[in-house]
This record gives C-alpha cells, structure tokens and sequence, in this order.
C-alpha cells in the first residue's frame, strides 16, 4: 500500500478508522467479482486492491456516508456534468 495515496486519503476523510473501513469494504468489493467489481480510476493496471480504492478516495470517485448504525456505506460518487 502506498503511504503517500494513505495520506492524501485520510486528509479527504478525517478520521484514520472511518479510511479503514472505507478502505476495507471497497477491497472486498473490488476482489468480489461483483457488480460493484471494476475499479473507478484510470491508472488502476498494476495497482492492488487497496491501491485502487485510495484513489478512488483521492479522486473522489467514491463517496461515503455513515449510516446509523454507525457504519461507512460506499457508493460511486456522482458523474459531474459538462456545459449545462
């Protein structure tokens, strides 16, 4: 795992528990073969797992939320629109 991409992650998030999760959950996403499978970044060739979900993260091509049970819930983030 890159220590920089961890960095960069935890200054998105805040709080080094709630990157764990994050991190944690859209590992298993990733490695699952699912429908939330493919990576969401562009450089992801020879990256691992954990690699590719910190990007998503800095890229902010993920977004989370806490529910209220206090768990992380992942979702793609939104597509940003072009010249409206």
């Amino acid at each position: 795992m890159n220590s920089e991409y961890v960095k960069q992650a935890l200054a998105k998030v805040g709080n080094p528990n709630v990157l764990v999760n994050i991190i944690s959950r859209r590992v298993r996403q990733l490695t699952s073969g699912g429908g939330n499978s493919r990576p969401l970044v562009d450089q992801a060739g020879n990256l691992g797992a954990a690699d590719i979900a910190l990007l998503e993260i800095i890229e902010e091509k993920m977004a989370f939320h806490a529910t209220p049970e206090g768990e992380e819930e992942l979702q793609p983030a939104a597509k940003k629109r072009r010249g409206r």
